[in-house]
């Protein structure tokens, strides 16, 4: 049954909605949360597996003590207090990429907890934007589930698949799970709130170096917790989260759904189920998918074969010394070091361009060509295809490399575009795009002699004016060169040739 759809004027006469936010963070580090085995991402299936993170009998967990420095980092960065004794429970649930049949998490004790953070969410028309503070619950540390594989269906979803395969490589991972409490009072701007947070708390966690945050790998993901109440009532709605959106993009888009549909259902006289829904990237939609548990469905108990936490102040304090400057602090510095107006530092800080910005002019590249790249073609291509820029296939060495080539003049803005192209569409490196298409800028100087004697002989008017002393007609011949060499001429030779020719 197709839902009906609210629009946003229209629903927020009616409602206010309150957003929450489960971010799950996969820790870098080297082995899994309680074992010894390797975390290398896209290893062949089942092969980084033990009788400890598979669940067998007799196997014991050791706590991974990277994982409680990372955790703690997070903590401490998000404004937290940390807790001086925390332990882990048992969250029992039956699930096929559950190989225990229970995930060791943490319950009523979390390491985390009572933190804030403040983000800045920009206006629609480029104006200065507003301060939000989203108040942080918990911050606890768990272990991350295997992943599952839907085979023949046309959604890659359980349903209508022919069979499932489980990889358990990921089941394991250290996982750190951020949890915010409720969002209130944001209106229409409830998508952008959530987007502008979760791209907040990403640029946080790379900046303390404790996870590559790439949400198109997986190892950022965010559940998106909405409901709506009553215009001013002040009482929480029933929720739904929608469970492991992997974009900025695609959170603003789910909470916009979740708002129109919720809305919907509202107006009918219906009431909204509470459930975990899937979102679909396709369509921007989402869809049901099981009823929610409570806590008290999950029969949490203190994990037995474990040892409390008990980080000590001393460590925590050495912890605190060490942490990086704050983003909103990086990015005043990098603003200053770049030269970049406020608009222009909005604007790449919005696209997610910041971190991959910072990577480029680190190899090299002069911080205007950086930004002209990463928020022209780049965003550009990201926009097209619904990613992020961060999952394009194009890095920071490759765009340090395009803009060498250009200013050594192998290439110019025309012909790096291609360039770029042919990337974006997986043809190879810079160099190998190049040699594929014939991209090179032509600097033989017999080759433009001849097509500049060509535009001489075809333009006598102009070359009379250049004759005469009005240089700036040189344009029209170069022009005419640039056309005829089908953009790879070096346009500044070309006019030394002209004007050699004219003079």
């Amino acid at each position: 049954m197709t839902p009906t759809l609210v629009g946003p004027d229209d629903l927020l006469e009616r409602y206010d909605p309150a957003l929450g936010l489960e971010v799950h963070v996969e820790l870098n580090t080297a082995t899994k949360m309680f074992c010894a085995c390797p975390t290398t991402f896209g290893a062949e299936p089942n092969t980084q597996v033990c009788p400890t993170c598979l669940g067998l009998p007799g196997a014991m967990p050791v706590v991974n003590a990277t994982a409680v420095e990372s955790a703690i980092k997070i903590g401490l960065a998000l404004n937290c207090e940390i807790a001086g004794w925390c332990r882990f429970a048992r969250k029992n649930y039956f699930y096929p990429d559950m190989p225990k049949n229970f995930q060791t998490s943490q319950y009523d004790e979390p390491i985390c907890f009572d933190g804030y953070l403040d983000l800045t969410v920009p206006e629609e028309n480029g104006g200065e934007g507003e301060i939000v503070r989203v108040e942080i619950e918990r911050a606890h540390m768990e272990e991350d589930t295997g992943k599952a594989l839907h085979v023949g269906g046309a959604t890659g979803r359980i349903q209508g698949a022919d069979h499932s395969l489980i990889d358990y490589n990921r089941a394991g991972i250290p996982l750190i799970e951020i949890v915010t409490r409720p969002i209130l009072g944001t209106g229409a701007r409830a998508p952008v709130v959530a987007r502008a947070y979760v791209a907040a708390l990403r640029d946080l966690v790379a900046g303390l170096g404790v996870s590559d945050v790439r949400m198109d790998q997986g190892s950022m993901r965010c559940d998106v917790n909405l409901s709506l109440s009553a215009r001013q009532s002040g009482v929480l709605g029933t929720r739904t989260e929608t469970k492991n959106v992997n974009s900025l993009r695609s959170v603003e888009r789910a909470v916009r759904y979740e708002m129109s549909r919720q809305a919907g259902i509202l107006d009918a006289g219906g009431s909204v189920l509470q459930e975990t829904r899937h979102f679909h990237e396709d369509d921007g939609t989402t869809s049901a998918g099981r009823e929610k548990s409570d806590a008290e469905d999950y029969r949490y108990f203190p994990e037995p074969d474990l040892v409390p936490v008990a980080p000590s102040p001393e460590w925590v304090e050495e912890l605190r010394a060490a942490l990086p400057e704050p983003p909103a602090v990086k990015r005043a510095r990098l603003q200053a070091e770049w030269g970049y107006t406020d608009l222009e530092m909005r604007d790449v800080w919005a696209a997610g361009a910041l971190p991959l910005i910072e990577r480029t002019v680190a190899l090299g590249t002069a911080p205007q060509p950086a930004r002209k790249w990463w928020l022209g073609e780049l965003a550009r291509a990201a926009n097209e295809s619904g990613d992020e820029l961060d999952a394009l296939g194009v890095g920071p060495a490759e765009v340090a490399e395009v803009q060498r080539l250009v200013e050594g003049g192998t290439l110019n803005d025309k012909l790096a575009r291609q360039v770029f192209e042919g990337m974006l569409a997986g043809e190879g490196t810079p160099s190998e795009v190049i040699e594929k298409r014939g991209l090179a800028l032509v600097s033989d100087d017999g080759a433009l002699g001849a097509a500049v004697d060509a535009a001489i002989e075809a333009n006598p008017d102009v070359a009379q004016k250049i004759r005469d002393g009005k240089v700036a007609a040189a344009g029209a011949l170069i022009g005419a060169v640039m056309k005829q060499m089908r953009g790879q001429a070096d346009a500044a030779r070309v006019r030394e040739l002209i004007l050699e020719r004219l003079s």
